[in-house]
């Protein structure tokens, strides 16, 4: 196989970025991001983990109906029925790739496989063969590959690229590598494993060390030709490789790396802000490439330095990683047209005329409180009309709420719960904190709060706040996402949302994936 002339991008926010624990979408949140990855021209995208679910199933099979220009895939353990079900799923695509994996690392193998070398490796070969009969894209990962033996590392990958393995990953499955350690086992395989030519080389790395982008791009420079990422770096515990990290690193060092992604950087922010959103994942401020911050100056020497001229302290332009490219505003006097226009041109379509018509209400709702109306907003509002027709226990029908200096604030929240109306006050320390403790006396769902978070989606004070809401019960954790121009609503609506999918049925619970 000869060197492709780019280095390939394995997008895996869709399986390993669902990970993250609350971080779970809908079918329908996954086709938007799958869209938006599409748009962005990343060369492979991991659309789920066909047999940890029927819902995972079947929103891998609707990626793989839907997007044309990349190829779909999905992951699979080396096992028969894993591997038969992912080519089931990916079946529509267009182009398709199969991704199957094993623990390589002593201590996966005795630990949790309690399996011999030599049986890892048959088990590896054979899952590859099967894989080659459904397709001809076939990747296999070593997983752990971190922390295991060199030489058994060259083994299984000599064995697996005869099965007909087209692409081999080296993970950094618990962040345990440092760049220069990474590289060199790089180095090492391309160097040592006979037929390393006849297969693209990758990496999957894991930020436990927040090394994960450093040491992709280490690999990189040894001969890696696939990197696997996510948007905002979202994963596993600390989660992976920033995609945009990786993308801006190559393209901005040419000087270094000599080679250069496919991927349409202008729009990196609005996948970004698609992904934040959908998740409940706010993205820092000051992080690299998409935060707020990240072409914000201070400094009156550095904001002189940029006036006279912008490469003195700018290495990139804002714009071409999406920054102001897509600020068109709307107001209350933009007719139906033009609002949904815009959303198509944002990537956002709906599955129905009852969700078009409950955003364009919202829209117009808060066009009346916001003088202007920007594409977050437009996201949020998307967002918000969904989950608005997907069905549920409950739903927020009216609220008033009293703080005043001296007073304990008090809450009076009325829910529609099972198709009644059920109303209920309550107080507490802030009114958040009150409205909270009403719904939950009217629900009595018995969940632990874990995190409240609030994030201005504009700037000014009329901008319309977001507020996540993490619930957790019985193990499971889920993330509930609210937007009103009023921070208090916006937090009742976050905290039902949340109910409402942690009291859904198995189907929508969080797929048990593999952290490779």
């Amino acid at each position: 196989m000869s060197a492709p002339d780019h280095l390939v991008i394995f997008d895996t926010t869709l399986r390993d970025g669902e990970q993250s624990p609350g971080a779970t979408m809908t079918r329908a949140e996954k086709l938007r991001i799958a869209k938006i990855l599409e748009k962005l021209r990343v060369d492979v995208i991991e659309a789920g983990f066909a047999i940890a679910s029927q819902g995972d199933f079947e929103a891998i099979r609707n990626i793989a109906e839907a997007i044309t220009g990349s190829t779909v895939c999905s992951l699979a353990r080396a096992l028969d029925k894993d591997i038969d079900r992912a080519a089931e799923a990916i079946l529509p695509a267009e182009q398709k790739r199969i991704h199957t994996f094993i623990a390589t690392s002593p201590i996966h193998m005795k630990h949790k496989l309690q399996m011999a070398p030599d049986e890892v490796v048959e088990q590896a070969v054979r899952a590859v063969r099967r894989a080659r009969n459904h397709v001809n894209d076939v990747e296999f990962s070593c997983e752990d590959a971190g922390r295991s033996e060199l030489d058994f590392l060259c083994r299984i990958i000599e064995a697996a690229i005869n099965a007909g393995a087209t692409t081999i990953n080296i993970p950094d499955t618990v962040g345990y590598a440092i760049p220069e350690q990474f590289g060199e086992t790089i180095r090492q395989l391309l160097n040592r494993v006979p037929n390393a030519d006849k297969a693209i080389f990758s990496v999957h790395c894991h930020n436990d060390l927040g090394l994960a982008v450093a040491n992709s791009l280490a690999a990189v420079s040894q001969g890696a030709r696939q990197v696997e990422c996510t948007i905002n770096g979202l994963g596993e515990r600390a989660g992976n490789a920033s995609l945009e990290e990786l993308v801006m690193a190559v393209r901005t060092r040419q000087d270094l790396f000599g080679i250069d992604t496919r991927i349409d950087t202008s729009h990196i922010v609005p996948a970004s802000r698609l992904v934040s959103t959908v998740t409940g994942f706010p993205v820092q401020p000051n992080k690299a490439i998409v935060g707020a911050n990240a072409f914000a100056h201070e400094s009156g020497i550095h904001q002189d330095g940029v006036l006279k001229h912008r490469e003195t302290y700018e290495i990139m332009r804002a714009q071409d990683v999406g920054w102001h490219t897509n600020s068109l505003v709307l107001g209350k006097h933009s007719g139906r047209n033009a609002f949904r226009t815009r959303l198509q041109e944002l990537g956002i379509q709906f599955e129905t005329e009852a969700q078009l018509n409950e955003a364009f209400g919202r829209f117009k709702g808060l066009a009346d409180l916001k003088h202007e109306i920007f594409d977050e907003d437009l996201q949020a509002i998307a967002s918000d009309a969904r989950q608005k027709e997907e069905e549920g226990r409950f739903a927020l029908v009216r609220m008033r709420v009293c703080s005043e200096t001296g007073v304990v604030p008090r809450a009076e929240v009325t829910l529609l719960m099972d198709g009644r109306e059920h109303q209920m006050d309550a107080e507490g320390s802030g009114p958040v904190d009150a409205t909270f403790k009403a719904i939950e006396t009217l629900v009595q769902s018995g969940c632990n709060l874990q995190l409240y978070s609030v994030n201005a989606i504009t700037s000014g004070t009329d901008a319309q706040g977001e507020v996540t809401v993490r619930l957790e019960r019985g193990g499971r954790i889920v993330n509930g996402l609210g937007a009103d121009t009023d921070i208090i609503i916006a937090s009742a609506r976050a905290y039902v949302q949340a109910l409402n999918l942690i009291s859904m049925n198995a189907a929508r619970q969080h797929p048990q994936g593999a952290d490779v």
